[in-house]
């Protein structure tokens, strides 16, 4: 009896010893299981306390960063004397910005705007092209497109926001009204196709609903347009397909945003190179079957019986409207120098292969005549002279700069700063610069110095030129 009991009690002892034991053990796994939490939440408090300070450092850098580049590129600009935008380009109304810095990113020519002291502020003027996607991105509605600024004025003709002269019945689209980007164009001659055809009347015939002067981005964009909406309109270009388009060297890329081109869709491509454009352009003309009278120049415009009488190089039309799409380079702008009657010299390049193993010269330092100069030292054996009035490139896109910039540093371009052309002789070049006069043998010379608003034939018309001094 005794010994059971004993033998029970053992039992008993040994059973609160495991239960003991399984106790600790469950203490122990619980101590490490709560350790092993408290572990990872200081992890993820010190990683959260991390990120908390760490992002808004890197900001603060990244910000300070963009902000002393922009300082740099304005105190630059300013230094150099470049701050007159040649064209159409923001104004930033500060007490509306807040800073987001979208209209600095969606800007496709780079660092045009900048922002400092939290506000944007075009920080290379010269170098503004007139995209106008900074116009669009401002979420605040702080920033205005304009022409001109207070010192220096452009002409423009008056236009309505409808595309329609001081002239009734008589619109302006693309480049002549200050749009010269090609995306720009085509959407203002599409839209202004929109307007006119609000306008129209029943008539007979022998009177087209619109006569479209001009077949480049802008005219074509109307071309397409009309046969879109099944107007009946007649298309005169004094070229062909593309108008100044295909005065740009071969080369050259003419598109740097996506465009909306009626009865084609949306091209999204973000660049194209001028052969590329226009064969797109005329793959769409074919396959929209839309007619251009090409090579046929306008030549007078006159009012008669409440119609436009379109009379060109081949021909009489009768309009109920007329949209002029024709540029603004209406003649090139001559140097004015003995000699230059001669012929080599030329306004524009089109066949640099024409010119292996020549000397030749090219006037001005835009982005035409830099193309120019970058597609001629592509030829064989051709020798490239630049002659440029000013001391550096001041507005050209920031592209052309780089590759000009190679091009003199490699010495495959020739470049004489603060040069004039003072005459042209049969096998050279007089050039006047700030060491005196030169002359260099010169077999062609190629002057890009702009062209000349065609004035006269506008007023002509009784369309009102306006200089623009910072307007809307």
């Amino acid at each position: 009896m005794n010994g059971e009991l004993n033998r029970c009690s053992i039992f008993e002892h040994n059973g609160s010893i495991i239960a003991l034991a399984n106790a600790f053990i469950r203490e122990i796994e619980y101590r490490y299981q709560w350790e092993k939490q408290q572990m990872y939440e200081h992890i993820i408090y010190l990683v959260a306390i991390t990120i908390t300070v760490l992002i808004p450092v890197i900001y603060v850098i990244r910000h300070n960063k963009k902000e002393n580049s922009a300082r740099a590129k304005l105190t630059q600009a300013t230094s150099s004397g470049l701050i007159e935008p040649v064209s159409l380009h923001p104004t930033i109304d500060a007490d509306r910005c807040i800073g987001t810095g979208a209209c600095v990113r969606v800007c496709p020519e780079g660092e045009i705007l900048g922002l400092i002291n939290g506000k944007a502020v075009l920080v290379t003027p010269t170098k503004c092209i007139g995209h106008g996607a900074c116009f669009a991105a401002c979420p605040v509605d702080g920033i205005d497109l304009v022409f001109g600024t207070e010192r220096r004025g452009v002409d423009i003709p008056h236009v309505k926001e409808t595309f329609e002269s001081n002239v009734s019945g008589l619109y302006i689209s693309g480049e002549l009204g200050g749009m010269g980007l090609i995306r720009n164009a085509m959407t203002q001659g599409r839209e202004a196709i929109e307007y006119i055809s609000k306008t129209l009347v029943d008539s007979n015939m022998e009177v087209y609903d619109v006569a479209i002067i001009g077949a480049g981005p802008a005219g074509l964009a109307a071309t397409l347009q009309a046969s879109k909406q099944g107007l009946r309109y007649i298309t005169l270009e004094q070229d062909d397909v593309g108008g100044t388009i295909l005065t740009y060297p071969r080369q050259k890329l003419v598109m740097t945003h996506p465009m909306e081109i009626p009865l084609y869709g949306k091209y999204k491509q973000r660049e194209i190179q001028k052969k590329e454009l226009l064969e797109l352009w005329q793959g769409i003309v074919k396959k929209a079957d839309i007619q251009i009278n090409t090579f046929e120049k306008l030549e007078d415009l006159e009012r008669v019986n409440g119609h436009f009488r379109v009379k060109s190089s081949k021909g009489e039309y009768l309009a109920q409207r007329v949209l002029l799409a024709i540029g603004r380079k209406g003649t090139p702008r001559k140097l004015g120098v003995p000699g230059e009657d001669s012929t080599k010299v030329a306004y524009k390049l089109i066949e640099p292969e024409q010119y292996q193993k020549k000397q030749v010269l090219v006037v001005g330092g835009g982005d035409s005549a830099i193309e120019a100069a970058l597609a001629l030292t592509k030829q064989r054996g051709t020798r490239v002279t630049l002659s440029y009035r000013k001391e550096v490139f001041s507005r050209i896109k920031e592209k052309n700069r780089a590759r000009i910039e190679k091009a003199i540093q490699s010495g495959a371009v020739h470049c004489i700063f603060n040069s004039h052309v003072k005459e042209i002789r049969s096998n050279s070049v007089i050039l006047s610069h700030e060491d005196g006069m030169n002359e260099i043998p010169e077999d062609y010379v190629f002057v890009f110095a702009g062209g000349e608003l065609p004035t006269k034939f506008l007023q002509k018309l009784g369309i009102r030129i306006e200089t623009k001094f910072g307007e809307k």
